[in-house]
């Protein structure tokens, strides 16, 4: 089924059907001395700047916010993707993700420097004039300009488009009048511009930049929210506010690519900064159980906590590994499109286009990893966990909005199977191909041929066979639906979750075949115990997946050759994982941390 690749970079969703080489991987071990300064920096900031003062970010002290971010600035934290010439560091795209993974230990904070680093700074880098890039990005770098971005409304949140926010031309040609109500915009508080989406005339969906200081722009009060409770919410109210005609953001009537282009790159940076997130709680959990002594031991030496601290860590694993994979192809991709002759800008906009599947995916799954290991550190403290004087009941409350952040989990999953088939349709990607091969392999008698032998060659070949795993279940679906597939979102759902841990698992085997190959087998022996558990255990996911995506269209043989395929896709020679989880916690245990 599977080409192999040596030199060549994959586009976004070709993972399904060709082989990545080990050695053509990016893995957070080879970042350089001078990534890991910035990122060092970052990490620095957060230690020394937020978490002495979390409690009083919270409480949202007046003016708190605002200096961390003007001291952010003063830093260069918030110049990192912006080019020098206006005032940025211009740095490449992974040293900005390793920065970003730091970052996601700031909690509320950390969201505060994503919206105003990402959301709000990133449009008008990519789609700003030189006029509006020279007026606003040295501000927005320095932190002298603080900046938010308003897209959702009462009534549109995931369908964007559905948005009523009205903008009309003024009599004398110079202004656009605004008028409508955003709402959930982070940053509102504070904000100095926005980059805010009206519909010209009532129809065509636009991008503008709107000082705050315009007549006619009132905030609501600051929302009472389950989590983040430093960073400021607030609902926006335009009220025939006047906006110069060059403060369009964009082309008249193309907003949407403003608005759904930079959703690729926030669903990447999220991905990053909970996967950060994930371990700084993992730190401090495996420190909670080194202290805590339960009949007369201390909790750290009990099989039961052993196997969460484990299980914490091995999906951190691979959120990391997912993470910097992604990173990469996108740093690639940028660099091959600048070296072709496109801006800075637009070759970063076109690479995260190019890996939007990607994205999502990395979305769903950084944000779910994330959940997983909060609600795990509170059970690891025990009713100390319910209280907030412990480090575990913010991670928990902080955690919960990220599943929703940047499209829900549930749109980002419909929307990377609509993606996939949109990119075979057009010719992006040989899906085709592949399924009839799978098809075909079918219908014929196993091979009981010599398996190839040596490290994680068993879990090769798995990972290779869970790709055609994948291939066969949305392959018949996308065949027996045709254009009416989108309306079966159980499936749909399915299909992805099937996806989302075939590319979690191709990641954590390159990454640990890589190291093997830098470090030596014993020395990347932890790496191997995590691979082997990590496929293990998502092997018989993707079975379940499959099993409920193909019973609820297929029947008599039909069904019965799908499960069989299925079956055979999905063989794996279990192994013992309490031993390797507790191989894996006791290196967690002595280094009292998140250690991989």
């Amino acid at each position: 089924m599977e080409e192999k690749l040596k030199n060549e970079v994959l586009r976004g969703g070709e993972f399904l059907v060709k082989e990545t080489d080990p050695a053509t991987i990016f893995i957070p071990e080879e970042l350089s001395e001078e990534q890991n300064m910035m990122a060092d920096l970052a990490a620095e900031f957060v230690a020394k700047e937020i978490s002495p003062n979390l409690d009083r970010i919270d409480k949202q002290e007046p003016g708190l916010t605002v200096k961390l971010v003007e001291k952010a600035g003063e830093l260069g934290l918030l110049g990192v993707s912006i080019p020098e010439e206006y005032g940025g560091l211009g740095e490449d795209f992974n040293t900005n993700t390793a920065l970003n993974i730091e970052m996601g230990s700031a909690f509320a904070f950390g969201v505060t420097f994503a919206a105003h680093t990402g959301i709000g700074t990133l449009p008008i880098l990519y789609y700003g004039t030189k006029e509006q890039k020279d007026k606003y990005l040295p501000g927005l770098a320095s932190g002298e300009i603080k900046s938010a971005y308003c897209l959702t409304e009462p009534g549109s949140g995931s369908d964007a488009l559905a948005a009523k926010t009205t903008a009309v031309l003024s009599e004398d040609g110079e202004y656009y009048i605004l008028n409508g109500q955003k709402m959930w915009i982070t940053n509102g508080g504070f904000a100095d511009i926005l980059i805010t989406f009206a519909k010209v005339d009532g129809e065509h969906f636009t991008g503008f930049i709107i000082d705050t200081t315009s007549d006619g722009f009132t905030k609501g009060e600051e929302e009472n929210k389950l989590g983040i409770k430093g960073s400021s919410t607030r609902a926006l109210y335009l009220d025939n506010v006047k906006v110069p005609k060059d403060h369009v953001l964009g082309e008249i009537g193309k907003g949407h690519y403003i608005a759904f282009n930079l959703l690729n790159i926030g669903r990447f940076k999220l991905c990053a900064m909970a996967t950060g997130s994930a371990k700084y709680v993992s730190s401090f959990s495996i420190a909670y159980t080194n202290e805590r002594k339960q009949f007369n031991q201390y909790i750290s030496s009990f099989g039961a906590i052993k196997h969460k601290l484990a299980e914490q860590a091995i999906k951190i694993f691979a959120a990391e590994s997912v993470t910097f994979r992604i990173s990469d192809l996108i740093d690639k991709k940028e660099k091959e499109l600048s070296a072709e002759g496109n801006s800075y800008e637009e070759s970063l906009r076109k690479a995260a286009e190019e890996y939007a599947i990607e994205c999502a995916m990395a979305k769903v799954f950084g944000s779910e990893v994330l959940d997983y290991v909060v609600d795990e550190s509170v059970q690891v403290f025990g009713g100390y966990g319910y209280s907030e004087e412990y480090p575990a009941a913010r991670a928990y409350r902080d955690s919960r909005i990220n599943r929703i952040f940047e499209g829900t989990n549930e749109i980002n999953r419909l929307l990377t199977i609509d993606m996939l088939l949109k990119r075979a349709m057009k010719g992006h990607i040989d899906l085709m191909g592949p399924a009839m091969a799978i098809t075909k392999e079918l219908m014929s008698i196993p091979s009981f041929g010599d398996e190839e032998e040596g490290i994680l060659s068993a879990e090769t070949k798995a990972v290779q066979n869970i790709k055609k795993a994948v291939l066969m279940v949305a392959g018949s679906a996308a065949q027996k639906f045709t254009t009416k597939l989108a309306y079966e979102q159980e499936i749909i759902m399915n299909a992805t979750d099937m996806i989302i841990e075939v590319y979690a698992c191709e990641s954590v085997l390159l990454r640990t075949k890589k190291l093997i190959a830098m470090k030596g087998e014993e020395a990347a022996k932890t790496y191997i115990e995590m691979t082997k558990v990590y496929l293990n255990d998502s092997i018989d996911k993707i079975n379940l997946y499959g099993k409920q995506a193909i019973t609820s269209y297929a029947e008599g043989d039909e069904l019965k050759l799908m499960l069989m395929g299925l079956k055979r896709f999905t063989k794996f020679q279990p192994v013992n994982t309490k031993e390797l989880r507790r191989s894996i916690a006791d290196k967690l245990i002595e280094a009292n941390k998140y250690c991989f």
